[in-house]
This record gives C-alpha cells, sequence and structure tokens, in this order.
C-alpha cells in the first residue's frame, strides 16, 4: 500500500463511525468493502449479522485506474446496496470511494478508517437498586466496562486506557467524584486504566488478593475474596470466579454481577491465557467450579453484566448486553455438561489468542510500560477472552 494515497478522484460521501454501530444495532445491511493488506482483515475486521464484507487490497484499486479497469473489480465485492470502503485510517478508502462513485458506485467512505472505529465507545445506564450503573461497550473490540455512581461516588470497573478521561467525565456529570478504579481481573486483551487513572487522575487502584498473588508490581489497593468497597451508599461486594484466571473476581452491585470474563451471554470464559495449554485443563476445572457452584449460589433474577460481548451476541432492546442468570443457565450448553466432557470440549477447540497478549498482561502489572500511542495499538483486534461455543 502506498504511504500517501492519492486524493479521491470524485467526492464521495461519508460515514462516521457512529454512524455505522447505529446502522448495525438497527440490523440494516451494511456491505463493507475492506481494502487492507489480508492479512490485516483476517485478524480483525467490522462484522455482525447484518454485514456482507469483501476484502480487495487498495493496490488491485491503483492498478485499476492506471488500466482502466475498474469496472472489472465491482462484480468483485459481495453483497447489494451502497458500498461502505474501509482502510486503517480513511485515507486509501476515501480514494476507493472517490473512485466507486466516479464510476457510477452509490459508495461512502468510514470516516478514520478502523482507527476510528477503535475509538468509538458508547455508554448506556442499566438498572440497578440503589445506583446508576453505565455499561460502556467498545464496539471494535467487544470490551465492556461500567461506572457506579451513588450519592457523590462513583467507581470504574475493568476501564480501559484509552478512555480514562471518559470516566472522570462522565462521573462529573453525574455529579459525582470518580474515587476507585477495579479491574476484575488481569487483563490479556487491553491494557488496563488503573495506572493511567492513578497517576493521572489521582484514583486509588483497586486489584483483588489474587492479581496481588499474580505479581502486581505498582501500588494497589488489595480486595480480599468476600471483601467490599463503600461507593456512596451501596456496597461493591467481591465474588471470587476463577477459571478464566486465577484472580478472576466478580463484583456484586445489589442485584447486578459484574461478572468480568467468567460468564458472557453467548459462552463462557477460556482458561488458557494465565497458564498456557498446559495448565489450561487445570483452570478449566476451576472454571466449572466456578459456573455450577459458586454462581448457582446467586438468585436466578441476578442481572449479569459481563466483561465483554461477542461479535454476533444480539444487544437487549436498549442497546446493553445484559441477561438474568436464570436465562443463561438455560441458553447457555456448557452449563448443562459433567465436568470432565466441559473441561475436554473447552480445551480441545482454544480461539486464537489476543494479539500481543503476553505483552498486555506484562503492562498490566507494572512489569513493563508503553505511552498512549503504543498501548492503543498493541490492543487492536478482537478480545478473543471467550471460549469456543460448547
Amino acid at each position: 500500500m502506498a504511504e500517501t494515497p492519492p486524493e479521491p478522484p470524485t467526492d464521495h460521501p461519508s460515514l462516521t463511525a457512529a454512524t455505522l454501530k447505529e446502522r448495525l444495532d438497527a440490523g440494516d445491511p451494511v456491505r463493507l468493502l475492506d481494502v487492507r493488506d489480508r492479512d490485516e482483515f483476517e485478524a480483525w475486521h467490522i462484522g455482525g449479522p447484518s454485514v456482507t464484507a469483501t476484502q480487495l487490497p487498495f493496490a488491485k484499486f491503483l492498478q485499476a485506474k492506471v488500466t482502466g479497469d475498474v469496472e472489472g473489480l465491482l462484480d468483485d465485492i459481495d453483497g447489494e446496496g451502497p458500498v461502505t470502503a474501509v482502510c486503517a485510517r480513511g485515507e486509501a478508502s476515501a480514494f476507493v470511494a472517490g473512485l466507486l462513485v466516479d464510476h457510477g458506485v452509490d459508495a461512502r467512505n468510514l470516516t478514520d478508517g478502523m482507527e476510528g472505529w477503535a475509538r468509538l465507545y458508547e455508554a448506556r445506564e442499566l438498572p440497578a437498586d440503589g445506583a446508576t450503573v453505565l455499561q460502556y461497550e467498545r464496539p471494535a473490540t467487544g470490551c465492556l466496562s461500567y461506572l457506579v455512581v451513588s450519592d457523590g461516588d462513583a467507581a470504574v470497573v475493568d476501564p480501559l486506557r484509552a478512555f480514562t478521561d471518559r470516566y472522570v467525565a462522565d462521573a462529573a456529570d453525574h455529579d459525582a467524584t470518580l474515587r476507585y478504579a477495579i479491574d476484575t481481573h488481569v487483563h490479556a486483551d487491553h491494557v488496563s486504566g488503573l495506572r493511567a487513572l492513578a497517576s493521572d487522575h489521582d484514583i486509588e487502584p483497586v486489584v483483588s488478593a489474587g492479581a496481588v498473588d499474580r505479581g502486581v508490581e505498582y501500588a494497589v489497593t488489595e480486595l480480599p475474596d468476600e471483601g467490599s468497597l463503600s461507593v456512596g451508599s451501596v456496597s461493591l461486594d467481591a465474588l471470587a470466579l476463577p477459571g478464566h484466571t486465577t484472580d478472576m473476581t466478580g463484583i456484586r452491585v445489589g442485584d447486578a454481577l459484574l461478572a468480568g470474563d467468567s460468564i458472557f451471554l453467548e459462552s463462557v470464559a477460556r482458561p488458557d491465557l494465565e497458564a498456557g495449554d498446559s495448565g489450561a485443563p487445570e483452570l478449566a476445572r476451576t472454571l466449572y467450579e466456578t459456573l455450577t457452584d459458586r454462581l448457582d449460589a446467586l438468585p436466578e433474577d441476578t442481572l449479569v453484566a459481563p466483561g465483554h460481548r461477542g461479535e454476533t451476541t444480539d444487544a437487549n432492546a436498549d442497546g446493553s448486553y445484559t441477561a438474568r442468570l436464570g436465562e443463561l443457565r438455560d441458553r447457555l450448553p456448557a452449563l448443562r455438561l459433567d465436568r470432565e466432557t466441559f473441561v475436554e470440549r473447552i480445551c480441545s477447540d482454544i480461539p486464537p489468542r489476543p494479539a500481543n497478549f503476553e505483552r498486555i498482561v506484562a503492562i498490566n502489572l507494572g512489569a513493563d510500560a508503553a505511552d498512549d500511542d503504543t498501548a492503543f495499538e498493541l490492543e487492536l483486534g478482537p478480545n478473543n477472552c471467550a471460549a469456543a461455543p460448547l
């Protein structure tokens, strides 16, 4: 791909990441033309039930313009309807969108490309007793974070480093001061916001006792198993949910469980990111106990708010990603298996690991560091924290 793409041959409309997300949420057909290289596309691209995506490298369009054979490429674009061209930063795709418009195609460019998609961050309020709970969604990766607000105080759970200022501002918008930043576990798919919130905003970083045991190397407040934090008039109660990692801890807020990476709406956690392939079976057995014993102790109407949503996960009518625990018990086949069958199946089909996960873990432990731009680049791509559906 050329370092500086040429100017588009004609004017063309543009589409923002926020508008694209609205169309995906509505289930509208979306026809994407991704002009990045094949390996970039296969590693990470925009998908969804209503998406038809075609990958054709930018170089083909440059060549077709020179040879006058643009029409020959049009039949290679799958789907029907308007074409949205996509690249890394919206520059090469702007040229392609203009080239298509110049040849009579209804085409537009995704503004700022995949980088703009990765910076999209949306918040929705969840039903909660005695507190305001916001669920943040990063559509590019499926990461879900939470802000709990009560009587002038606030805590953020599983904050992303790329959006630390947002949490502080949103707490202020709710007439609250952000006091705590809590990680449910040492994340492997994204750079945590705990250290940045502590250094830049004087927010108290909180991790589980298990995370301390894993070797966190910066100053933190340790939240013991079954320990709690007071935020305004509500209690945030820790609930050990090991299996994805040894330190995985849920946070109970009234009748809601901020479940981190233990149980999702379509699957359960993968067990290999901390201990590798050799240690995965033992953590899978622990995960089974978490899913069948620890979660079984909770009421069926517990509102489960996971740490991620999958690419094909349907949002609720209000756009949020939650489900009652009783619904998940009925929905997830994994919860109806015996232990050894569960372990065998979950370990026999483990998805690819998140990109750069070893360095991301080191950064989140405090053993490594990265500037903002590097941290942002490290975490681009799918989260891959869930097991394959069982």
